[in-house]
Parts: C-alpha cells; structure tokens; sequence
C-alpha cells in the first residue's frame, strides 16, 4: 500500500492542480474566483489518509450543527482557524486534528501542502494539508464540535455516479441551485470540502488501490 503514498508524493513535487480542479466542483457562483483579501482570517485542514481492509481511507468529520457556523452540520475535514501559540499553518491542522477527533499530532506522516483555497461566506483563507497514518485511527471526538466521523475508501470517490448536483439551501430566503457535490453514505459533501478533495483525487489520478 506504500506505493500510493510513493506516488501522491512524487506528484505533490510537480505543480499541483490548483484552482482548476477546485473549479469542477464549485458552484457557478464561485467561477469567479475571488482571492483572499489582506485582512482574511487563516485556517488550517488536515487531510488524513489511514489504512483499513488493505485500501486506503479518508477520514472526514461532521460537525454539529450550529447556527453561529456558517459550516455547522456540513462534511468536511478536522481543522480551525489559526491561534497564536501555532508556530505554522501545518501546526494548526495537526492540533485542530487532534482536539477534533483525537489524532496524536506525532501519528501524522506529512505529506505536503494543497493548494490554498478562500471561504468568502466566512472570510477564511484554507491551507489543506496532507497526511497519512499507519493505522486506522483511534478517535475521541471533540463532543461541541463534532457529530461523527466518516472512513471513506478512496476508490469511492473513483465512481463516476458520485459526482452529482442539486439544490442546497443556505438560509431561509437562499437556495443554491445544482451545487456540484460527492455523494458520500448518502450525505452530501460540497462546498470548499469538495474543492479541496477533488484537487487530491487530481493528485492521484487514478484508481488509489496499491
């Protein structure tokens, strides 16, 4: 199964995918890519790969829903936004995945950093970045901001039926029509979460099985 982790990094080397893959799965909306303004918030999320029936998994969070949250009840990645006792972006993502789902920070193989993406709705600049683990993860959930954990195989997100669309309304009087989004264990997964995952399975580039 190294030969995947071989692979992802020999191509983390060359020049990544970037805006274009984040593009395939961004509402028309977004086409218009806006950068980061000066005064944006910055944020970290790890991307956690980890071993699991001899395939390479995925882990993803669901958070709580909350009103306060622009992203509350949403798919997405252990992560948060930068404190000021973080020597780096790579150290934001390590400890939020840590307090988020209890990941030991030394657990994590670092790969690299994705492409940075911008939140406009919660003016937050996100650096992603890439890990991998080995072994399956033993959790402990942060109980205010999580719900629950999704160990998703790679190939899942191989299947050309999983690329879907439809409509998500965002708040009472809006509704964003056909989002792009992975359909995951019948949730959907949309959004900056999407974004960034499809810039990995550009990364990839096939099917991710050693």
């Amino acid at each position: 199964m190294t030969d995947l982790i071989g692979r992802i990094t020999e191509r983390m080397n060359a020049p990544l995918p970037g805006r274009p893959a984040h593009l395939q799965m961004a509402h028309i909306t977004r086409r218009h890519y806006v950068d980061a303004p000066a005064e944006a918030r910055q944020a970290a999320v790890l991307m956690a790969l980890f071993p699991k029936n001899d395939e390479w998994h995925i882990l993803f969070i669901e958070r709580n829903a909350n009103d306060r949250d622009h992203h509350g009840g949403q798919i997405g990645f252990p992560g948060g936004k930068a404190e000021l006792g973080d020597a780096s972006m790579l150290a934001t993502a390590l400890r939020e995945a840590e307090e988020e789902v209890g990941i030991g920070r030394e657990e994590v193989k670092v790969i690299g950093g994705l492409t940075e993406l911008y939140i406009p709705v919660s003016n937050f600049q996100v650096h992603p970045f890439l890990g991998y683990l080995e072994e399956k993860p033993n959790y402990l959930l942060q109980a205010e901001e999580v719900n629950d954990v999704l160990e998703v195989p790679l190939s899942h997100f191989m299947q050309p039926h999983i690329r879907r669309s439809t409509d998500i309304r965002i708040a009472p009087q809006i509704t964003l029509k056909q989002v792009p989004y992975f359909d995951v264990q019948g949730r959907v997964l949309w959004g900056a979460t999407a974004m960034m995952l499809n810039e990995l399975l550009e990364i990839i580039g096939g099917s991710p099985r050693a």
